[in-house]
């Protein structure tokens, strides 16, 4: 049997490894058209910021210790421009040589990832706009910096954005944050993301939202003039981090099957249409864990999970299947943890779901052990039977280990009333005898038995007329 993966990194390198475990005999190839076959794509901003020192740290593996190690036939700079189901053969371009040549398959893995979305503005194709995706992205990001900047705008606030943001800050930068929504990491709900927003002005960074990069041109001293509309920002680096779309080119091409997304469509499998081409990755379209809609979540964790399961249906374990993605994430925002999983409140207004939700702020670990800070959990949950929606933590300490939790939780299909009788670990420096996950679950329990009815201070415009609001909460609570 002869394998053929078309890309590497995550997905594509997930699945070569895992088939060659499972089948010594295999001949599998990896097609990878960039110069870098596995590298640590996470790790990217953190290497611009100074945190990762050693560049080479983040270059997981070479073509020679694939081979080495995995008998693998991995090929850089070998991009697939052709694919012809019908012959089972892909058609390659050495762009280091110039040749092109056929490659034949018995089965064919798309693992073709995503591209960062660049806005159709006049001057985008200005040298010191950049987006961050891959290695030569992040060299050539950090030889501007090197040539001296002293301000940048990133557009975006998501993941890569809110990342390059403290990048940036760290090396000394003045940074300025343009998001086009009210609020930046929109996976979160607007009460949670405003704390990640207070914090970055803390930092000293310009946070402009609602603001959309309208235009660039050429500043004086080779800078760059960003035009929002009403005002204009000036920068020696701008970063796009606005998002990014599949790469689906070559499926399209080869007449399979596609959302309107762009993303490709696979079944539970990693299977596309064609019952020898798989696709894993950024680049196919998923269904909802929650929601059950079909959805397009670019991150790592899933695109690892499913270069298994294509690898495991090759090789005939027809009982693996990807069953779903809930959208688990977490990003470091300077001294501050956000993290979320499931669904958020805004989603659930949109489906017209009956859900209920809970606010607790315990502290991340004991009180009286030094290094605890208060945290911000919010929980949804089904208003009917109670199950676990969706999950958001924003704190100091603990938070990865919160949204952890949640996540098998949502997964697992418990309820809020489940997260009363999880007994978690405790010790002083970890957490508390009631976890900040307990006592979410004791607060919603309550609701779910009618023991107690919240308020939530959103609901403020909807107050009768008449009705006193009196706030008794400490100065510190407040």
């Amino acid at each position: 049997m002869k394998v053929v993966v078309v890309g590497g990194v995550a997905g594509g390198m997930s699945t070569a490894a895992r088939l060659r475990r499972l089948d010594e005999a295999a001949e599998i190839v990896v097609l990878e058209r960039d110069d870098y076959v596995s590298f640590a794509n996470c790790g990217l901003p953190y290497h611009i910021g100074g945190d990762i020192e050693d560049r080479e740290a983040l270059l997981l593996q070479t073509p020679e210790s694939l081979r080495a190690s995995l008998d693998l036939d991995v090929r850089r700079g070998h991009e697939v421009f052709e694919l012809d189901r019908t012959a089972r053969t892909v058609r390659v371009r050495d762009r280091l040589h110039g040749e092109i040549y056929t490659e034949d398959y018995d089965n064919l893995i798309l693992a073709t990832g995503a591209t960062p979305l660049l806005p159709p503005l006049p001057g985008v194709d200005n040298p010191r706009i950049r987006t961050l995706r891959n290695i030569p992205d992040m060299d050539a990001i950090i030889s501007i910096l090197d040539s001296g900047v002293r301000s940048a705008v990133v557009v975006g606030g998501g993941y890569i954005g809110l990342e390059m943001v403290e990048a940036l800050v760290h090396r000394g930068v003045d940074v300025t944050l343009v998001e086009a929504s009210d609020q930046v990491m929109t996976a979160l709900d607007r009460e949670m993301a405003r704390q990640l927003e207070d914090h970055l002005t803390s930092h000293g960074v310009t946070v402009l939202l609602g603001r959309r990069a309208q235009a660039f041109a050429d500043g004086r001293a080779g800078r760059i003039e960003v035009d929002l509309g009403d005002e204009q920002v000036t920068a020696d680096l701008v970063v796009l981090a606005i998002g990014v779309k599949p790469t689906s080119e070559l499926a399209r091409s080869a007449g399979l099957a596609v959302a309107q997304s762009g993303a490709v469509i696979v079944d539970g499998q990693m299977r596309r249409s064609d019952p020898s081409i798989f696709a894993v990755g950024d680049s196919v379209q998923v269904t909802d864990t929650v929601t059950g809609e079909p959805v397009v979540v670019p991150l790592a964790g899933p695109a690892n999970r499913q270069g298994r399961v294509a690898a495991d249906a090759i090789a005939g374990r027809v009982d693996s299947v990807y069953t779903s993605t809930q959208g688990t994430g977490i990003v470091k925002v300077f001294d501050l943890t956000a993290g979320m999983t499931g669904v958020n409140e805004r989603t659930l207004i949109r489906l017209g779901r009956d859900y209920r939700k809970v606010h607790v702020h315990p502290n991340g670990h004991a009180s009286y052990y030094p290094g605890t800070h208060a945290m911000h959990l919010k929980v949804l949950f089904d208003g009917s039977d109670g199950r676990l929606l969706g999950g958001q933590v924003v704190g100091v300490d603990g938070v990865d280990k919160r949204i952890d939790v949640l996540a098998v939780a949502i997964r697992a299909e418990m309820t809020i009333e489940d997260l009363e009788h999880l007994e978690l670990a405790y010790a002083p420096p970890y957490g508390s005898a009631k976890d900040p996950i307990n006592m979410a679950g004791f607060v919603g329990g309550n609701l779910m038995r009618s023991d107690v009815d919240l308020w939530y201070a959103e609901d403020w415009p909807e107050l009768p007329a008449g009705v006193v609001l009196l706030d008794v909460r400490s100065p510190a609570e407040h």
